[in-house]
């Protein structure tokens, strides 16, 4: 089953959609997993997207193989607990202040040391 379509995988400047399709299998199980809806908040970016623009060197979201999730408490730590037991390696943590800001990033882009841990 595909939770996700394919707007909101899409980069949020452009409309261009390069989300990797070995990776959105991984996120439809992994959102089976939890049995809660995923909000994306970013999935794919192009290289001229803003947050990419700033960087030095392009982000895990350019190659497809990266997701920002929407999610807090609770579900949270499912989706964590979740994520590593389908082998995800790369998580970025976001838990600290207002509810609404709060994400996970969640990649499987080897161009990046793996595993790796981090917070915002």
């Amino acid at each position: 089953m595909n939770y996700f379509t394919d707007q909101e995988l899409a980069c949020s400047c452009c409309g261009k959609n390069q989300f990797d399709s070995d990776f959105l299998r991984l996120l439809n199980h992994l959102r089976a997993e939890c049995d809660f809806p995923f909000v994306v908040t970013s999935g794919y970016r192009c290289p001229l997207h803003p947050v990419e623009a700033k960087k030095k060197k392009r982000g895990a979201h350019t190659t497809g193989k990266a997701v920002d999730i929407a999610v807090y408490g609770e579900r949270a730590q499912k989706l964590l607990h979740a994520a590593l037991s389908v082998g995800i390696e790369r998580i970025g943590v976001s838990q600290k202040g207002d509810i609404k800001s709060r994400f996970i990033h969640l990649d499987v882009c080897h161009d990046f040391p793996s595993p790796a841990f981090w917070t915002y």
